[in-house]
C-alpha cells in the first residue's frame, strides 16, 4: 500500500485521509483487483476509527472502484472491458476534435512548450521505471491539448476521466501476475512515447491531418494494449 505520510495533512478530515489512502493504493495497483479491504485494516493503517472508514468506502463504491461486502469490507473491482471501451470511445471523440482546434488556437505556441515538458516527464519516468509518474505525465500531455481548445465544458468532461485513465494506464504497463514493470512494459512505454512525439510534431508544424492521424494511431495502440 501507499505511504500513510501522504494522507496525514492537517487539512484533511479522517474520512478524506482514508479515501485518499485507499484510492491511491487502488489506482497504483498496490492493491489488486479482487483483493479484499477490511475496515479494521484501513482504520489501523491510517490511524482512525471505523466510522470514517465506512464513509470513505461508500465514496469509493460510488466511483465504481469497490463493492461493499456486508461485515467483510470492500472488494476491489477490476477494470472491465466495457469500461475500457467507454473511456476510449470518449477519448476518440474528444481528442480528435481537440487536436484540430488546438492547432488553430492563438495559444498553440505555448501549447507546444507544455507538451514538450510533459513528454520529457514521460521519458524520465521510463528511465526511472516509474509507471505511475509515467501515466500521470501521459494523461497531462493529452489534457493539455484538450485544455488548449478553450472549451471549459469539454475540458471538464475530459478531466472526469482522469482516475479511470490513471488506473487503466498502470494496469496496462504492469505485469499482471507480479504487478511489476517488466521489459514488455518498458517497451510499451517506448512505443507510446513515439506516438506522443508524432502528435507533438503534428501540432508544432500545424499539420492538422497528420496530428489527427497521430492521435488516432495512438488510441488504436492503446485499445490494442488494453484488450490484450
Amino acid at each position: 500500500m501507499m505511504d500513510t505520510a501522504e494522507v496525514h495533512g492537517p487539512q484533511l478530515s479522517a474520512a478524506d485521509r482514508v479515501y485518499q489512502y485507499a484510492k491511491g493504493a487502488i489506482l497504483s495497483r498496490r492493491i489488486g483487483a479482487h483483493d479484499l479491504l477490511t475496515e479494521g485494516e484501513l482504520a489501523d493503517s491510517v490511524g482512525v476509527s471505523r466510522t470514517p472508514v465506512r464513509e470513505a468506502l461508500l465514496r469509493l463504491q460510488a466511483e465504481g472502484l469497490v463493492r461493499l461486502l456486508p461485515k467483510r469490507g470492500a472488494l476491489i473491482l477490476p477494470v472491465t472491458a466495457d469500461e475500457v471501451s467507454d473511456v476510449l470511445e470518449t477519448r476518440r471523440l474528444v481528442e480528435t476534435f481537440a487536436v484540430r482546434k488546438a492547432i488553430t488556437a492563438p495559444t498553440s505556441t505555448r501549447l507546444v512548450g507544455r507538451l514538450e515538458t510533459h513528454l520529457e516527464r514521460m521519458r524520465a519516468a521510463m528511465r526511472e521505471r516509474d509507471a505511475r509518474t509515467y501515466v500521470e505525465a501521459d494523461r497531462d500531455f493529452h489534457e493539455a491539448i484538450v485544455a488548449a481548445t478553450g472549451n471549459e465544458i469539454l475540458t471538464s468532461l475530459y478531466r472526469s476521466l482522469r482516475d479511470r485513465q490513471l488506473r487503466m494506464g498502470v494496469v496496462n504497463l504492469l505485469e499482471e501476475r507480479t504487478g511489476e514493470l517488466d521489459s514488455s512494459g518498458v517497451a510499451r512505454m517506448r512505443d507510446n512515447i513515439a506516438d506522443h512525439e508524432a502528435i507533438l510534431t503534428g501540432i508544432s508544424t500545424r499539420a492538422i491531418r497528420a496530428s489527427e492521424a497521430a492521435v488516432t494511431a495512438h488510441l488504436d495502440r492503446a485499445d490494442h494494449q488494453l484488450r490484450r
